[in-house]
């Protein structure tokens, strides 16, 4: 079975920063009241961006040009060891034996908790820019509070993977400005991502009784907190770039809670096909 940590090219690097964490103490991974929430909410951040790192991991070698197939590429490994860090911890939190790679590999499309933007197919550059872009914008922000969380655990893969995501959010961003402020083709194909994906980004901010416990005891924000920042940033750069954002109150949920587009579970097939086929497989 390939390993998750196999798949990124600053492999001895991110078992390194794990050792080091594994070595800090952290009550809130063995606190029996907080354990189920835990798991799921490191559930939620994990599934996020294997799923992510797996769309843009689909544009290897099919990118638009050599520039664009490398940055998207190397955002997909940025995203699949941030996935190694939050799913390890998953397991360590859940106690149960099971890894990164099995949580990964062997759970079926209604145990993932990702949100349902990154469920959705990449289309053409215009849909995968904007989409990155929607997304980098909120992972920023939450990435900076959870710097500030009471687990160390988390804190410090927040503080590690930050400094990933402000590349990311930094270029998209460039994209989403140059694509909607160019040719009337870039700015239409932009307007057009834009219009498919807007009520697609309600599901990051929906808040349940799992983000209640993890705000309660100061592990994460409760994500209706950063909708405020996130739609401000957002604006800015959309208006920037000549968008308009969509009138369009409808929001597309349920991802956290394991209810998905039928786009994800294609994802998984590709996805999770060698250990499928040959259980226990491993490099």
């Amino acid at each position: 079975m390939p390993s998750l940590s196999d798949m990124n090219t600053d492999e001895v690097t991110k078992l390194a920063d794990i050792a080091a964490a594994e070595q800090t103490h952290d009550a809130h991974v063995t606190n029996v009241e907080t354990r189920p929430a835990f798991f799921e909410w490191l559930c939620r951040m994990g599934d996020t961006t294997l799923i992510l790192g797996q769309r843009l991991s689909e544009w290897c070698g099919h990118g638009p040009a050599l520039e664009e197939d490398i940055a998207l590429t190397n955002t997909a490994l940025d995203l699949i060891g941030h996935t190694q860090l939050w799913l390890g911890l998953a397991g360590e939190v859940e106690n149960e034996g099971r890894s990164a790679d099995q949580l990964a590999f062997l759970r079926d499309a209604f145990k993932f908790r990702n949100v349902l933007l990154v469920e959705v197919p990449n289309g053409d550059m215009g849909v995968t820019t904007m989409r990155q872009f929607l997304f980098d914008a909120f992972h920023y922000e939450l990435l900076q509070r959870l710097t500030e969380s009471s687990s160390p655990r988390v804190a410090e893969i927040a503080a590690k993977a930050l400094k990933e995501v402000s590349y990311h959010v930094e270029r998209s961003t460039d994209l989403v400005v140059r694509l909607g402020d160019g040719t009337p083709e870039s700015h239409d194909r932009m307007q057009q991502a834009l219009d498919i994906l807007w009520s697609y980004t309600g599901d990051m901010f929906v808040s349940d009784g799992v983000d209640a416990t993890m705000a309660d005891a100061g592990i994460a924000p409760s994500p209706d907190t950063l909708r405020e920042a996130w739609l401000a940033r957002v604006e800015d750069v959309l208006d920037e770039a000549t968008l308009k954002v969509p009138d369009n109150a409808f929001v597309h949920t349920g991802g956290k809670t394991g209810k998905h587009t039928e786009h994800l579970g294609y994802i998984l097939s590709d996805m999770q096909f060698l250990q499928r086929a040959y259980p226990g497989a491993s490099w």
